[in-house]
């Protein structure tokens, strides 16, 4: 099974996502598909066929957020090591190739939001700067192409 890393909040807001999915839409959709029942025919009946997919979906939904919550390893910022790059951290890297520095909070993909500066630590960036000490210089290939980075900070 794959390590779901989140941060106390993430696993916060996670749990509250699923607890409104679970006594909210769950039951929400389970009304759509008796009203949907009661105009007939089901083999022909698009509301009824609307319906069931929206309870799919909000069943997948959910098993998702199990799976995760299940599988969760949550963030000790206490724990956190800054002398090499770690899932927690933020880090300020000299982008070489456009010769400017971004700065990222490594997180694990269930809360990853790199709009807002925080990537997952299996993004390329991620995967490639994790385990590495301020000062180094790592390539990495993403998909807009090869791009060098050297690490200038890590924080907790």
């Amino acid at each position: 099974m794959e390590k779901h890393y989140l941060t106390p909040e993430g696993k916060a807001q996670l749990e509250e996502k699923l607890n409104f999915y679970k006594t909210v839409k769950r039951p929400e959709v389970v009304k759509r598909i008796g009203v949907a029942r009661e105009f007939g025919d089901l083999s022909e009946n698009s509301e009824y066929d609307a319906a069931k997919d929206a309870q799919a979906q909000i069943e997948a939904e959910i098993t998702e957020m199990e799976n995760i919550l299940l599988n969760a390893e949550v963030i000790d910022k206490k724990k956190i090591n800054n002398d090499a790059v770690s899932v927690g951290c933020r880090v300020t890297l000299y982008d070489e190739d456009f010769d400017e520095e971004v700065q990222y909070r490594i997180s694990g993909s269930s809360e990853s939001d790199p709009r807002n500066g925080v990537i997952s630590n299996v993004s390329p960036v991620g995967k490639a700067i994790i385990g590495h000490k301020k000062g180094e210089t790592i390539s990495v290939q993403t998909p807009g192409g090869k791009t060098t980075y050297k690490i200038v900070k890590i924080e907790v």
